[in-house]
């Protein structure tokens, strides 16, 4: 009979991703904002210190994913003492990077924004890898698997929501970029909020699944570790992305996150500027997109378990590219319309894409993590930290790419942090960039996503042979 992961453990690993996602969505939400708007930073700059930082945050998650692979302590077991160090890391550079120095000049403003987006992107690595190879080894069961993302999913959106709560707290109520001085200390305030909970969920998290984490399964006969390659690393990511499975799930969310940053990144300057939305209407927005995509849980677990996870997503994404649309024809007529009621307009349309957007943080994952399980059965070897890398690399790639053709966009459409009201040339720009940012890339999504062929009865069939075998080795 299979033993059943505790739901205690499984509330405990969700609840570590309720601090990193409100301190990371912080940082992916509002640093292009902080930085052009409050900082006077200009966009290509921005986006360079951004896109440098993100694509060594991909390149250092297999890294970090291969050592925890290959560490074996008694006390913290494969995962969590890197664990451990990251959020203690995180919590005091996040404070930092929002306490840049205002008499700093551009050049000096450039180079604090790039050198502690560096160290906290590192910090997080050696959080977030780890992290999500530690739900594959303490729950590698699909059902279980299932079950311990659906824990991660629920605490990973509440963090997504609380910085627009904090948001609607401790910035003022007018229109963002006017009061510079006061919107910087609102960034520091919440900067001083999110590293407390970076903090204690990742202690709850670390020693909530010490006892499991240190009897996870091997996949070898003994455990051994390997010899350092990096040669290896690097063409064991090459070889990952041939398979086509692997490949599917990797380059269709990276996708998915391109459109992401498209939407919150040049979002926040879509809003203020061209629909004049005060600080405090914007927090709501986000409130209803996160808040739509909890809700939304329910139905996707029902949806997946009705039509499989694959088609599930398909179509989640579908609703998410319906609500972009949506949101364009707000736009075109926002001139039309009084801002008050094209602020219930618009929020109808964030809260359909937020629905859409509650299975993009459970179901790629909950199909990778079954695909790494069909690898391990194949091969043996537990390498859920290295896959979990690959996947992360490729998605930190995509990112940092998209960031710096924001930042490079923003400046060619000339956009300008020192003007309140931007001339309509620029606000065409804005609405340009996002809508056909997230509609080219959602469609991309959907055509990589459809290739992937895996299904409930081949994971629960190599289980079943894992279980067989697994008994077997006992009883030698």
């Amino acid at each position: 009979m299979k033993k059943r992961l505790p739901w205690i453990t499984k509330l405990c690993y969700g609840f570590g991703g309720l601090g990193y996602n409100s301190m990371s969505q912080t940082l992916g939400n509002f640093i292009m904002f902080f930085g052009t708007s409050i900082m006077g930073i200009p966009g290509t700059m921005v986006g360079i210190a951004v896109a440098i930082s993100s694509l060594w945050d991909g390149v250092s998650d297999p890294l970090v994913g291969y050592l925890s692979d290959n560490t074996r302590n008694k006390f913290f077991g494969r995962r969590l003492g890197y664990m451990l160090c990251g959020c203690i890391a995180i919590a005091c550079l996040n404070i930092l990077i929002w306490s840049m120095p205002s008499s700093f000049g551009i050049w000096g403003k450039f180079f604090w924004l790039l050198f502690f987006m560096l160290a906290i992107e590192t910090a997080c690595t050696f959080f977030s890898t780890p992290f999500s190879a530690l739900a594959i080894d303490i729950a590698p069961d699909y059902n279980e698997q299932s079950k311990i993302q659906g824990y991660k999913t629920v605490f990973n959106i509440v963090g997504m929501i609380l910085p627009s709560i904090m948001l609607y707290f401790f910035m003022p109520s007018i229109s963002l970029g006017v009061q510079t001085d006061f919107s910087q200390r609102g960034y520091v305030n919440m900067a001083y909020i999110n590293s407390l909970l970076v903090l204690c969920c990742g202690f709850v998290a670390i020693f909530g699944s010490l006892r499991n984490a240190r009897h996870s399964p091997n996949f070898t006969a003994h455990g051994e570790k390997e010899k350092f390659s990096m040669k290896k690393l690097l063409g064991g990511y090459f070889e990952v992305i041939k398979k086509k499975n692997f490949r599917a799930i990797i380059l269709g969310y990276a996708m998915a996150t391109v459109a992401s940053a498209f939407l919150m990144s040049v979002g926040m300057h879509l809003f203020t500027y061209c629909y004049h939305f005060s600080s405090a209407q914007i927090s709501v927005m986000l409130i209803a997109l996160f808040g739509g995509a909890i809700a939304s849980q329910p139905l996707w677990v029902s949806m997946a378990k009705k039509y499989d996870k694959k088609k599930a997503l398909i179509i989640a994404l579908s609703v998410i590219l319906l609500g972009i649309s949506l949101t364009l024809l707000t736009f075109l007529f926002r001139d039309y319309v009084v801002t008050q009621t094209m602020f219930w307009c618009v929020l109808i349309c964030i809260m359909t894409c937020g629905v859409g957007l509650g299975a993009m943080y459970s179901l790629p994952m909950s199909m990778y993590a079954d695909v790494v399980t069909l690898e391990m059965y194949e091969t043996g070897q537990n390498n859920a930290g290295s896959y979990t890398g690959y996947y992360t690399f490729t998605y930190n790639l995509a990112n940092s790419v998209s960031l710096l053709l924001i930042g490079l966009m923003l400046d060619f459409i000339k956009f300008d942090s020192t003007q309140p009201v931007q001339a309509m040339s620029v606000q065409n720009g804005l609405g340009t960039i996002v809508f056909c940012g997230c509609s080219i890339a959602l469609a991309l999504s959907i055509l990589i996503f459809s290739k992937f062929s895996i299904k409930r009865s081949d994971v629960l069939k190599t289980q079943l042979k894992i279980n067989i075998a697994k008994k077997a080795l006992k009883e030698e």
